[in-house]
């Protein structure tokens, strides 16, 4: 493949928009990977990654162009498509406007409009200014943006403690308030579950097997992923409880979490069992029912059936490899992932199997979430399937809305014709706007095993590990 870099002395753009202009080479036939970003020291770290060599001379005045193009590819045709982005942005932010300027902090937001909740999307350095305003006003909060330091999490859910309010997040990225979606959220109909998800993704799964069962959800209140840690100690999370049990219309409530704090844990227990709205644990760790078993365990206590979780298409027997690799998008989804696993193969060295959440901050800071810029993701799969040690690949793709538009436009294309089985977990509703059907039959159709169910997805990819190391 031919890789070009470029610098752009001058040339200035925001993030959003650059993301867009990268997105958007990336759809020129040819292109492989594409990055158009400004030469601060994150992003340059993130081109490194990628296997970008940028000129060292690039300051943070800079537009970096980066390109690696795929055979035949035409470097002409990729650069016109830079411009035309660009260019197409620029058009965007001249059309000019005569309308009132929005206030520029949160606390003038709300006084100008009093009744809500403040949604905060900022960088993470940001946020916490943002946040306390809205609790300092009163407001609930949920607070979308990551890379918040665990401390001022603390005070900020101290703080809103105190008054009764809530604080979903930091890193809060899915959430559901009287059917209204907020963040990464699935189209879901109204219903008798309530959730509280200590976890994005991990929400979002049981959203999305409830749907399956036919049960809606009227609110799915996030509450950020270390909320059940000991440093936190679950101050969301009793609020959160606190507010459905006093909704009439939630007949059951389902807490939501990656593996909690042990001491954490016990307190959590006990102030459910407090309530008067009954209570299903869905907490992941060992010895704990996996999400979709708990989801079962919900259908059970409301009387319904539970259904036969759908699967299409077929993994190819593997040829060859020792190891698991799963590359993820959702954190729950690899924890999860990961539990099981290590449960049916057993613990490993480093180099063994393998669980990468692409959502972790460590690879989103400067960037997108893999949930809206797959391109990290891909890059990885292809070293991944390219391993002659990779035995399977376990993936996930996660859909609703504030995901990207069609994930299987770019992933199915690069699963087609690879050596190891896929296995891929897709998370989501009929309803939600990429299209279930669509996303899963594409994906099928490039040669992977489509379960809606990540546990289930696990299972099978561990069966064809073993399969693997049996042929070996």
């Amino acid at each position: 493949m031919k890789t070009h870099v470029e610098l752009r002395r001058g040339a200035y753009a925001d993030s959003v928009t650059l993301l867009q202009v990268s997105r958007s080479v990336q759809g020129v036939e040819g292109v492989a990977a594409a990055q158009v970003a400004m030469a601060t020291a994150l992003n340059l770290e993130v081109l490194t990654e990628m296997g970008f060599e940028v000129p060292a001379e690039a300051t943070p005045n800079d537009m970096v162009v980066a390109i690696r193009l795929a055979e035949g590819g035409s470097l002409d045709a990729a650069l016109a498509g830079v411009d035309s982005a660009l260019a197409e942005s620029g058009r965007r932010r001249d059309t000019g406007s005569t309308e009132e300027a929005p206030p520029r902090t949160t606390a003038a937001a709300f006084r100008r409009t009093p009744e809500g909740v403040a949604l905060i999307s900022v960088p993470g350095a940001n946020a916490f200014v943002e946040a306390m305003d809205a609790v300092e006003s009163g407001h609930d909060v949920m607070i979308f943006s990551d890379n918040v330091p665990v401390e001022q999490e603390v005070a900020l859910k101290t703080a809103a403690a105190a008054q009764g309010l809530l604080v979903m997040g930091p890193d809060c990225g899915t959430a559901v308030m009287g059917g209204l979606g907020l963040g990464f959220a699935n189209v879901v109909q109204p219903g008798p579950v309530g959730i509280v998800a200590a976890s994005g993704t991990g929400c979002q799964q049981v959203l999305a097997l409830l749907d399956h069962a036919g049960v809606g959800v009227t609110h799915a209140l996030g509450v950020g992923g270390r909320d059940l840690s000991a440093e936190v100690g679950g101050l969301a999370t009793r609020e959160a409880l606190r507010r459905l049990d006093t909704d009439a219309g939630v007949e059951l409530i389902v807490l939501v979490s990656k593996p909690p704090a042990p001491e954490v844990e016990a307190e959590i227990k006990e102030f459910a069992a407090s309530l008067g709205t009954p209570v299903e644990l869905a907490l992941l760790g060992a010895g704990h029912p996996d999400l979709t078993e708990a989801t079962a365990s919900v259908l059970e206590r409301l009387g319904r059936e539970v259904p036969a979780w759908p699967v299409v298409g077929s993994a190819a027997a593997p040829s060859g490899g020792r190891w698991l690799r799963g590359l993820f998008v959702g954190g729950t989804m690899s924890s999860e992932a990961k539990i099981i696993a290590t449960g049916l193969l057993g613990p490993q060295q480093p180099e063994g199997h393998t669980f990468v959440d692409f959502g972790d901050d460590a690879y989103t800071t400067g960037r997108a979430h893999p949930m809206i810029d797959p391109t990290l993701r891909l890059e990885h799969l292809a070293r991944a399937a390219a391993d002659p040690e990779t035995a399977v690949l376990l993936l996930d793709v996660v859909l609703g809305h504030g995901a990207e538009p069609d994930p299987a436009a770019l992933l199915a294309p690069a699963l087609s014709g690879v050596r190891p089985p896929v296995v891929i977990a897709v998370v989501g509703t009929t309803a939600d706007p990429q299209g279930l059907d669509r996303q899963v039959r594409a994906l099928a159709d490039a040669g992977a095993e489509v379960h809606l169910s990540n546990a289930n997805a696990t299972r099978r990819a561990v069966e064809l590990v073993q399969q693997a190391g049996a042929s070996s």
